[in-house]
């Protein structure tokens, strides 16, 4: 998802309403039905694992705040809900809503693949980017993902990514890439991310800053803040989360 970026300002949108309410039931959802889940807000890029064959993670994202050249804009709920299944695949969904606007902002719906499982792990991870808007269109998004475990300590995460969305006016195409590298103190787990992107004709956007999730009971908390190194960027973007999984069988 490319939610850092200024170029979805692009997109021609029809106002579609989003129900207040769907934040208070998934904050149900989560906060006592669920044990702890490990991927992976509240950083751009995502990990090289799975859910558990037949857990449902949540996370649920009670706000993102951006600043952007003097401009505030926020965004909730933000929604990742995935469903693990044997053979390390899971099946992955996004939904964001701009709340100021009550719209949806983006959307995805698609899987995620990591066959090789070992101190360094390596999977794919495809979306389709749905349509947002009465104006339709549609993406596709596709991920070559890494994860590397030095002992029990520290975790690096890789992502290559290339896009293209035909949601945006005119359609865009470009490539994505994600650096983060975490430690596990604990209940404690800060972390630090580089994310880079660029649409074709454009020029790269850098982003950066640190994350920390911490553990509390059956959840965890998660917040990051990320600072714009390059003028096409976003100049500042805060989030916080919530997370939890929950087996189904």
């Amino acid at each position: 998802m490319k939610w850092v970026t200024r170029h979805h300002a692009r997109v021609n949108r029809t106002p579609v309403e989003v129900p207040a309410r769907i934040l208070a039931a998934t904050f149900l959802v989560v906060a006592f039905s669920a044990r702890t889940a490990l991927a992976f807000p509240p950083y751009h890029s995502t990990d090289a694992e799975t859910a558990d064959p037949w857990t449902l993670e949540t996370r649920l994202g009670l706000v993102r705040l951006e600043r952007d050249v003097g401009h505030n804009e926020y965004a909730s709920p933000l929604l990742r809900v995935n469903l693990g299944l044997p053979h390390g695949v899971e099946l992955v969904s996004e939904l964001e809503c701009r709340a100021l606007l009550k719209t949806v902002g983006d959307a995805a719906l698609g899987f995620k693949w990591v066959p090789f499982m070992a101190s360094l792990s390596v999977g794919i991870e495809a979306l389709a980017l749905l349509p947002i808007s009465s104006a339709g269109g549609a993406g596709v998004e596709t991920s070559l993902l890494a994860t590397w475990r030095a002992g029990e300590l520290l975790r690096t995460h890789l992502n290559l990514t290339g896009f293209y969305d035909a949601r945006a006016t005119p359609a865009e195409s470009g490539w994505k890439a994600g650096l983060v590298n975490e430690l596990r103190l604990g209940r404690f787990r800060p972390g630090i991310e580089i994310f880079a992107e660029q649409v074709r004709g454009e020029a790269v956007q850098v982003v950066a800053g640190p994350g920390i999730i911490v553990k509390l009971g059956p959840i965890d908390v998660r917040s990051g803040i990320h600072f714009g190194l390059t003028p096409r960027a976003t100049d500042l973007a805060v989030s916080f989360w919530i997370a939890g999984a929950f087996p189904l069988d």
